[in-house]
């Protein structure tokens, strides 16, 4: 593989109050794209962008240190916070502008980042995405790894085709990064979307290691809004089984009134008051239920329609970082006239 060929890479970073860790992962990641920069795998100009999601603590400051110290840093800092999926997003839109792959990693580094260079020599071989899949759930809790296994259960059976122990540890080719960016989702899941869009994919295996200093941004409260947002971001399931739901209690109530009006006309005198106000309690509560649920896809229609940002961009290291004479990544002309095209719908979004 001649210079002119090498792919640019870039390892996107979301970070939100990781300064605990940034210290360890920074050098780590370091580390591994010099080898790959040695081994002629990657260009020389290739990047890591930390994204900074709106964090409370010094976790830009440190960013922007590491941009002084080694010009392989750059940052990316978020107007406030967003979340993960957005600063994703945002990352890999700033990164698709120069880059020919993409790699995304979580800044506690629990996700192997030994793994990258396989990554890369897969993605050489021909493959547009490479999935992290972990295959040794010990370092979890019995109760997340149970709720895990039920989750990707349920989108299974939803229709929703998931890969299974992979969060957010991937790598994907520039040609898939044009197709992600073409989905304008005001809240994305991308671990739902990226496998939708068809192209060639393998998975690489490695255990979950322990996260070495901060605490997990995913508590409870978190975890569960995420698997809401998959649900309702990819099927209409819920609303359905609603339906069948109300179909069946109805005909429950018709059944009961056909046996009150049996027992009426045989002389039985049924007092009725702890069978009636159960049945109130159970068909107020179902109502309210099923308004919820139905209300979160007009609400989310409501997000959708007014097309607002996903994110806005504060302040931007890693576009600058490159001269002015930047090599577009070289896969086609239809490919650069669409990123030519999605820059002038960012810039004017801004």
């Amino acid at each position: 593989m001649t210079l002119k060929q090498l792919p640019r890479l870039a390892i996107v970073v979301p970070c939100y109050n990781e300064e605990p860790v940034l210290p360890t992962t920074a050098p780590i990641l370091a580390d591994i794209l010099t080898q790959l920069i040695h081994d002629r795998l990657v260009t020389a100009d290739s990047r890591i962008l930390f994204v900074d999601d709106g964090s409370r603590d010094r976790t830009w400051q440190l960013i922007d240190q590491l941009r002084t110290q080694n010009s392989h840093f750059t940052g990316l800092k978020l107007s406030r916070n967003y979340g993960q999926e957005a600063a994703l997003m945002a990352g890999m839109e700033t990164a698709a502008r120069q880059a020919d792959y993409v790699i995304t990693i979580d800044a506690d580094l629990q996700d192997d980042p030994t793994l990258i260079p396989a990554m890369v020599t897969q993605a050489h071989a021909g493959y547009d995405v490479i999935y992290g899949v972990r295959n040794d759930r010990s370092t979890d809790s019995w109760f997340k790894r149970t709720t895990a296994n039920g989750f990707y259960w349920v989108m299974g059976k939803l229709g929703v085709n998931l890969i299974p122990n992979h969060s957010d540890f991937r790598l994907l080719t520039h040609p898939v990064l044009v197709a992600l960016m073409r989905c304008h989702e005001t809240r994305p899941f991308i671990r739902g979307i990226i496998p939708q869009l068809g192209f060639p994919a393998t998975k690489l295996y490695y255990k979950r290691q322990p996260r070495q200093a901060g605490v997990s941004k995913y508590p409870l409260r978190k975890m569960l809004r995420f698997a809401l947002d998959g649900i309702l971001s990819f099927s209409v399931a819920p609303i359905r089984a609603l339906l069948v739901a109300g179909l069946t209690i109805c005909g429950g109530a018709l059944l009961m009134i056909l046996w009150i009006l049996i027992q009426h006309f045989r002389g039985t005198v049924v007092t009725g008051w702890s069978s009636i106000m159960a049945s109130l309690w159970f068909l107020g509560g179902f109502q309210l239920v099923a308004i919820s649920i139905i209300g979160e896809y007009v609400g989310r229609t409501f997000t959708e329609v007014k097309h607002r940002p996903r994110f806005i961009i504060q302040t931007d290291t890693y576009t600058p970082s490159f001269t002015a004479a930047y090599r577009e990544p070289s896969n086609s002309a239809a490919v650069t006239l669409h990123l030519s095209q999605l820059r002038t719908k960012s810039g004017e979004r801004s």
